[in-house]
């Protein structure tokens, strides 16, 4: 075998055919290059080595392109665009191969079944393997169909998620899983071995009603919801939260003892926190599925609202019940968001008995306490009291490699055409969490059922998720006052190429290549303040920069955010800066900032404006990292804004928007004349040499006048000429204040 290797930028398959089936495709070259045959093993080297099976690619594609899928990228650990050194493999027929998985796949597969879906793969200690057989080219002995039903019978619908890792291999290096290979689960049986027969499911009895007061469905839920739990391989995003979960309610149910020798107390009580929506309550839900444990729910927001006695009355009851159960079998008792019930200001008069009744039911042996939150900073600081939810578990918000992943989860089971690219959807939809994804789901069903009334056979189209992205809004904005690009990006905005390089280098950049900056090792910037003339586009500039990096953009103008209130300003800042974070990749746009910050000291508005700009400094460069959120500041004043917020670290890159200049006028009346039939003695060019002193706005204002000039004359007018123009432009006068400009040119010189 040969010793060549060769570096290659790694590049996410888009064939569905490959998907985790541990297989890479090389160009021709390559394989050439490298000595290596169709379905030899081939050695990758990231930050960790692994193997795979090398097929040929597309001989039209790139050579130093190698396209992978997602779990063979988390092997060698490294991301899309990153670099992985490749060299032919030598692998042995294992003789022996022990995986670990989740328990429900642990329980329900006999290791003869886990050997026939792995048969003919190449593996490493550590690896991470899916049960989708390689059925590209089956190696001699497998049995792909026997496969697929043996594991569809024992798991259902979910096996072709399940993933397993290998914990150990004999011989100790990249192993060939042969049909003579000894499989075993760790802990568990091995083939030649009848398999443990799974525990039976617990289902605990929803909670009688009382008499004095009847227990509603929505207050406290049965043990076992109505819907099965989403396996843990689904939990895209939050399998190492789950595993994290798991592991601490194994630790409390069945090594109590272990716990209070080493000084710890033996129970568990935990907070997850994260997005709305980002699926929280589903991660209990698995968890306590997967750890044999009974499940009552009670949700927080339901209780919130009855009477204080009442109130008291039904908490008590779910609090027995599950204290109840947890005598039979171990059980969990899940308090959804919680912060409605122990909210941080004004806690209601039932919060005391509230955390009276948690702490009681943390006494009792194997009833774990879990609660959810969207909105930690507003819970009750006293529930997080070390004998109460002292532990803490934070889901974040979905990058855009995690939403392809829960696309691919959604959309496996429903028909979807072949050319349907999850990529191009998952860019579009930045901010979505998993309930956003479902809901874009349903939209994309509802319109592809509209278009396919009669089919027999309908499909969901590249066409139909798109159109879906149009009403279905990010969970995180759907409060938000959110700016319309209506379409644009940087490539529509005429001229000011200077301009567009530099809100490209601090706005976009830092979102699209996050790589470059940490390997020089410097932090991106962290905001920007656009400045120059009113109507000269910098709101414009700001549309289209958002389409262009499909950016979420929370807009706020000018004092919005003042509140005469003491502490309602602050909080109003505080709120605007945690739903961007949410909703990232985000832009926060402060239009006129100089009214909304303008210099402290100096206003006699008691204070708010003071406190405001404190709120801004502490959000833009507190001890809370920010990620994947840009804020940028305009105004026409900016000698205004206080100095504190121009500094570094702040909104530190100053963007001066000029005037148009005579090709820019023409280029604007262009863009506004697109739809405007023009007579052929209009000459825009020339036009535009005339209008010193005219704004962007002005401009596509002399347009709109020239054509209301043409209707006065005859509704039926059918184009617009010159003389139409002359008249409009008595009317339509220029804005631009000498005076103002002189001063924003002396402000751009010396900044």
């Amino acid at each position: 075998m040969t010793s060549a290797q060769i570096t290659l930028t790694v590049r996410h398959s888009p064939s569905a055919v490959d998907t985790r089936r541990g297989v890479v495709r090389l160009h021709p070259e390559v394989l050439d290059a490298l000595g290596l045959r169709q379905w030899d093993a081939v050695r990758l080297t990231g930050a960790r080595v692994s193997v795979a099976l090398a097929a040929e690619g597309d001989p039209a594609g790139a050579p130093g392109v190698v396209l992978t899928d997602d779990i063979t990228m988390s092997n060698v650990g490294v991301t899309e665009g990153g670099e992985l050194v490749l060299a032919p493999a030598d692998v042995r027929p294992a003789q022996t191969i022990t995986v670990s998985g989740s328990r429900m796949a642990s329980k329900s597969l006999a290791p003869e079944t886990v050997r026939l879906a792995l048969l003919g793969k190449v593996l490493t200690v550590g690896d991470a393997v899916s049960l989708l057989p390689q059925d590209i080219a089956p190696p001699p002995g497998a049995d792909v169909a026997g496969a697929r039903s043996k594991l569809a019978a024992a798991v259902g619908a979910s096996w072709t998620s399940e993933l397993l890792t290998v914990t150990t291999t004999e011989p100790a290096d990249a192993v060939v899983v042969k049909p003579t290979t000894v499989l075993a689960w760790r802990d568990g049986a091995r083939t030649g071995e009848q398999a443990r027969p799974a525990p039976p499911t617990i289902q605990t009895p929803a909670p009688q009603a009382s008499p004095a007061q009847p227990m509603t469905a929505a207050a406290a839920a049965p043990a076992e919801p109505p819907h099965p739990p989403v396996p843990l391989a689904d939990l895209v995003g939050a399998q190492e939260a789950a595993r994290t979960l798991i592991e601490w309610l194994e630790l409390a149910y069945q090594h109590p003892e272990l716990l209070e020798k080493l000084g710890a107390a033996p129970r568990l009580g935990a907070l997850i926190t994260g997005p709305e929506g980002v699926g929280k309550a589903t991660l209990v839900r698995s968890a306590t599925h997967a750890s044999n444990a009974a499940l009552v729910e009670l949700a927080a927001p339901t209780l919130a609202y009855l009477e204080p006695n009442a109130a008291a009355r039904q908490l008590a009851e779910i609090v027995a019940h599950a204290v109840s159960t947890a005598s039979n079998t171990p059980t969990v008792l899940l308090v959804t968001d919680v912060d409605a019930l122990l909210p941080a200001t004004d806690p209601p008069p039932v919060a005391t008995a509230v955390l009276d009744a948690l702490r009681e039911a943390l006494r009792t042996q194997r009833l774990a306490v879990v609660a959810t939150s969207a909105h930690p900073e507003s819970v009750d600081p006293r529930l997080r009291g070390v004998d109460l939810l002292d532990r803490e578990l934070s889901l974040p918000l979905p990058e855009a490699k995690t939403r392809i992943e829960l696309l691919r989860v959604l959309l496996r089971d429903v028909p979807v055409e072949s050319d349907v690219d999850l990529s191009l959807v998952a860019e579009r939809a930045p901010g979505f969490v998993a309930a956003d994804v479902i809901a874009l789901r349903r939209e994309a069903a509802i319109r592809a059922a509209l278009r396919q009334r009669e089919a027999d056979q309908p499909h969901i189209a590249q066409q139909d998720l798109l159109g879906a992205l149009e009403t279905v809004r990010p969970t995180s904005m759907s409060t938000s006052d959110t700016l319309q690009t209506g379409g644009l990006d940087l490539d529509d905005v005429g001229d000011m190429a200077e301009v567009k390089q530099s809100l490209s280098e601090a706005v976009l950049w830092p979102l699209q290549y996050p790589d470059s900056f940490q390997r020089l090792g410097v932090d991106p910037p962290r905001g920007v303040l656009l400045y120059g003339p009113p109507g000269c586009g910098k709101t414009f500039l700001v549309r289209a920069l958002a389409g262009t990096g499909k950016l979420n953009v929370f807009s706020v103008k000018g004092a919005e955010l003042m509140d005469k209130w003491v502490g309602e300003s602050e909080r109003a800042v505080r709120e605007l800066f945690r739903r961007a974070a949410e909703a990232a990749p985000a832009m926060i746009f402060l239009d006129e900032v100089d009214a909304l910050a303008p210099q402290r000291g100096q206003s006699s508005d008691s204070g708010v404006a003071d406190r405001v700009v404190a709120a801004l400094l502490t959000e833009l460069d507190g001890i809370q990292p920010r990620r994947d959120v840009v804020i940028l500041g305009a105004t026409n004043r900016p000698d205004l804004v206080d100095p504190a917020l121009r500094r570094p670290g702040r909104l530190e890159r100053l963007v001066y928007v000029p005037p148009p200049d005579a090709e820019a006028r023409a280029d604007i009346l262009r863009a506004a004349a697109k739809n405007t039939p023009l007579g052929a003695d209009v000459r825009l060019d020339e036009l535009a040499e005339s209008l010193d002193g005219y704004s962007a706005a002005d401009c596509s204002a002399l347009i709109r006048e020239g054509a209301l000039t043409a209707m006065r004359e005859t509704l039926d007018a059918a184009e617009v000429t010159a003389a139409h123009l002359a008249t409009a432009r008595e009317a339509v006068r220029p804005s631009l204040d000498p005076a103002q400009l002189a001063q924003l040119a002396g402000f751009a010189d010396r900044h």
